[in-house]
């Protein structure tokens, strides 16, 4: 074929008539395509047309199976299993640290180094400690061994004797005057006749008459009052309601002044309010003292509240006139050692306090 011949250029029509549109009626073809075909492949990601096959040949994996040798179930759960992490032990890092050191030296090192064990311990006996220890608990205001009265002792003065005496005496009436006076139990059945079946028609029938006679008394009273009130009530004029109106406002001015004097006054006497202000802050700091100082004697009497008995002291330990005789190899033997120091634990709040246990005589 020959050239193909050239129009002329002369104007813009000659131009673009010889302007080739192949490429865009391709485009267009294509994009048309892909459209019908779900879209184009090459704006797809790879992730989508493409995928990994993680699946297995399982009958490969059971025949590396059987030729495996057979383990017992025993055996396989003493194993270790990898899968499976292990329980952090509770040694900290920096024991385990210590510990490595320790293992490498070999024994060797300092007095320091000597004094922390293998395990992780330090030895409290040691000349050098920068360690922390815990912190002690809080020791009650209690003391652990109280001081007797002079009056308890195995040879006291006669003074002080009859001191003590009368305290133990006073505590033991205390006790039998409290279980006289105090308020009796609720009683479980009442005393009381049996009623017929006939008194009880009777007694039903007398109070279904009062009731009748009783509701009869009161419908008359109601129209008694109405009655009354409908003869009491007339129309008020328009003189009487404005009567009432200028008290009205006469009343409110009469407030306004009182009060208004009356912040006169408090404006007048401030000196004197602060001055009272400053009293009132004195005595509740008196009264917070006292209250502090009582709370402390409180707590030296009796334990905190720790379950649901309360604590019991113990009955004073005195000896009584014909068991004094002044010397130790006479004196009467007494095992209250370890009930002492148990009701020392238990005022110290140590010890829950326990019920009281009381045998029964066989």
């Amino acid at each position: 074929m020959g050239k193909v011949s050239k129009g002329s250029r002369k104007g813009k029509k000659a131009w673009r008539a010889n302007i080739s549109t192949e490429d865009i009626h391709d485009f267009f073809e294509k994009s048309t395509k892909d459209a019908l075909s779900g879209g184009s492949l090459a704006a797809v990601p790879s992730e989508s047309l493409f995928f990994v096959d993680k699946a297995r040949d399982l009958s490969v994996k059971r025949k590396i199976e059987k030729q495996r040798e057979k383990v017992l179930r025993t055996d396989s759960v003493l194993q270790k299993n990898p899968f499976v992490q292990a329980v952090p032990s509770t040694v900290s890092k920096k024991s385990r640290k210590k510990r490595k050191e320790v293992v490498n030296n070999g024994g060797q090192g300092d007095n320091e180094d000597a004094s922390v064990s293998v395990s992780g311990m330090v030895d409290l006996w040691a000349d050098k400690f920068d360690g922390k220890l815990k912190k002690k608990p809080k020791h009650s205001i209690i003391p652990a061994v109280e001081v007797e009265p002079p009056g308890c002792s195995f040879n006291p003065s006669f003074e002080s004797h009859q001191d003590s005496l009368a305290c133990a005496v006073a505590d033991e009436m205390q006790k039998v005057y409290k279980h006289e006076l105090g308020p009796e139990p609720v009683p479980l059945t009442v005393q009381g006749e049996v009623i017929d079946e006939e008194d009880m028609y009777f007694l039903e029938a007398d109070n279904g008459g009062d009731d009748d006679s009783s509701l009869e008394n009161l419908d008359g009273d109601e129209n008694k009052a109405t009655e009354n009130r409908s003869s009491k009530s007339k129309p008020v004029t328009r003189v009487e309601l404005n009567r009432r109106a200028r008290r009205k406002d006469l009343l409110k001015k009469e407030a306004e002044t009182k009060k208004i004097d009356q912040l006169s006054k408090e404006i007048d006497s401030l000196p004197d309010i602060i001055q009272e202000i400053a009293k009132e802050d004195e005595e509740k700091q008196r009264r917070h003292l006292r209250r502090v100082v009582a709370q402390q004697e409180r707590e030296k009497l009796r334990p905190p509240r720790l379950g649901k008995h309360k604590f019991e002291p113990a009955p004073m330990q005195v000896l009584l006139s014909e068991e004094i005789t002044g010397s130790l190899r006479q004196l009467k033997g007494c095992s209250t050692l370890a009930k002492d120091r148990f009701k020392s634990l238990e005022k110290r709040g140590l010890v829950v306090p326990t019920a009281r246990n009381r045998r029964s005589r066989r």
